[in-house]
């Protein structure tokens, strides 16, 4: 049950001292010494967090006292939302987007009165307008901002409906659970998952990280020592792989935590420490219009040979495209798919085809060992997670020219790139022979970006098209894929650039001018379309 708060008088009232800085107004009143306060601005620098918030993850002060020196602090009630229990229809008086851009939230409703937790109740302008588009008098609260932070990533991130105090104080528990390792890290990983970070990034002499919507965030908590990420490390890795990352100073795993999820990790040295990049993987595999891959490319993973080839940097959802092409051959053909990944992120299960997973380091030595023997295996659909080497691409190739359905990802700038750098792989005197096999063999290569929606709660994707056609078949046997873009800028049947794709979710109010230029292949082009009409886009199904 709430805590009973009088909100028309708050217990202390504004002095003035109240005007002085908060670390500053906690060594007056001798809450802190002048060191501690030092040890949390040099935090603070780091992080960027609140005072209050830091000197509270040092331990330096507790939850009360912090509310106390906000109290007094801002003339004005400071609660414990870990006290709270509100229901949807007070908390959704405010939309989502909103309440992540504001950092407010409703607490309660007394009459035409509303309870409001800031972080900065003075904020008269913010005050202002919501009493004038709610038609209600507008109480605020204050709340310590690492509360409201956490508040409003799983208010807007649909982890939470209602304002559960007992989830939130979960939430917010990451760095304050105890001295053993394995509680830290799955309060971690929890953090992670509720707020939807594309990963945690754990390395020595920084605080944990969160990467959201492309952005780094480090947690309020302590810089992570050496030791503290060595611990991480054995932590999740059984005996085998921790032996491989110290044979190698490098490792891929994947790892599952019970009612938390699975993860893909890799662990590597730095500074002659250790280092983690954590990623969550989504256990129920989006489906296509979820993830926005457009209808065509499904279409063409139901073609039944050929090669496919996903291509875009690190990060931007190349695996997760991969895997719903490989789940809609699972739901619509009888196939046996064989695939080698490194690790293996999401578990298929046997649908109308057949799916066996290998994984790299555990079931076959390398991508090159698992494709050597794979022809033996009967497949009719051939998943290489990530093609790296050209002996792999070689009989990756040679399978797509005999009858099978080969889909691949690279690390690639665009689609004519990944075809320019599968040919550069091999020797001069047999990158002939590779451009006639690959422009027999392709159907497609497409290259892609993950983008930020405009009002920053996800990511949408763009993909560039490259089909196969007639004419696109001439342009590599002649050595001529680099005069695709060119001869082709403005969008055709068999082509359509990044930039054009990008303009397009520009033009239909979904990502901003800014996000959509850092990700553009040619810049200029993209600003002309954006500045012109509405470019033409495939729709075809």
């Amino acid at each position: 049950m709430n805590k009973p708060i009088d909100y028309q008088n708050p217990p202390v009232a504004s002095t003035a001292s109240g005007k002085m800085r908060l670390g500053e107004f906690m060594v007056d009143q001798g809450l802190i010494t002048r060191n501690q306060l030092g040890e949390a601005l040099k935090r603070q620098s780091q992080v960027g967090e609140h005072i209050g918030s830091i000197l509270l993850e040092l331990g330096h002060v507790t939850i009360e006292e912090l509310l106390g020196i906000l109290r007094s602090q801002f003339g004005v009630p400071a609660i414990n939302l870990f006290d709270q229990e509100v229901e949807p229809q007070v908390t959704g008086l405010i939309p989502s987007d909103q309440i992540r851009e504001k950092q407010v939230l409703p607490i309660a409703i007394q009459g035409n009165r509303l309870i409001l937790a800031m972080v900065n109740p003075k904020d008269l302008t913010t005050v202002s307008e919501l009493e004038f588009r709610l038609g209600k008098k507008i109480d605020p609260v204050v709340v310590p901002s690492f509360m409201m932070d956490t508040a409003c990533e799983m208010m807007t991130n649909g982890s939470m409906k209602r304002l559960s105090g007992k989830e939130l104080e979960q939430q917010c528990n990451y760095g304050r659970e105890g001295d053993k390792t394995g509680t830290r890290l799955v309060a971690l990983l929890k953090k992670a998952v509720g707020v939807k970070a594309s990963d945690l990034i754990l390395t020595a002499g920084a605080p944990p990280s969160l990467r959201i919507v492309n952005n780094l965030k480090r947690l309020a908590a302590p810089p992570l020592t050496p030791a503290d990420c060595e611990a991480y490390a054995r932590e999740m890795m059984p005996d085998k792989t921790w032996h491989t990352y110290l044979d190698h100073n490098d490792v891929d795993f994947s790892v599952t935590f019970p009612e938390i999820g699975r993860f893909r990790v890799n662990a590597y040295r730095q500074r002659n420490s250790a280092a983690l990049a954590v990623r969550p993987v989504i256990e129920a595999i989006p489906s296509a219009s979820e993830l926005n891959i457009p209808p065509w490319l499904m279409d063409y993973a139901l073609k039944p040979s050929g090669l496919i080839v996903v291509s875009g940097p690190a990060g931007h959802g190349k695996s997760t495209t991969l895997y719903a092409m490989v789940d809609m051959i699972n739901n619509h053909k009888r196939s046996n798919i064989i695939s080698l990944e490194d690790p293996v992120e999401f578990l298929h299960k046997h649908k109308k085809s057949n799916i066996s997973q290998r994984e790299v380091g555990v079931d076959t030595p390398s991508f090159y060992s698992g494709l050597k023997s794979v022809l033996r295996q009967a497949p009719d659909v051939i998943v290489v997670g990530e093609m790296r080497d050209k002996e792999s691409f070689e009989i990756a190739l040679q399978a797509s020219y005999t009858g099978h359905l080969v889909i691949t990802t690279m690390h690639a700038g665009n689609a004519t790139v990944a075809i320019e750098n599968t040919i550069q792989m091999f020797e001069p005197h047999k990158q002939t022979l590779i451009r006639m096999m690959l422009a027999d063999a392709m159907i497609v290569s497409v290259a892609q970006r993950l983008v930020p929606l405009k009002d920053r709660s996800s990511r949408v994707l763009a993909v560039e098209r490259l089909v196969n056609s007639y004419r696109v078949k001439n342009l590599i046997r002649e050595g001529k894929t680099h005069q695709i873009r060119s001869q082709m800028q403005q969008g055709t049947e068999d082509f359509a650039s990044i930039d054009i794709e990008l303009a397009g979710l520009h033009k239909d109010g979904r990502i901003t001018m800014e996000d959509g230029m850092i990700l553009a292949n040619d810049k200029h082009h993209y600003r002309e379309l954006t500045e012109s009409a509405r470019p033409a886009r495939d729709t075809r199904s």
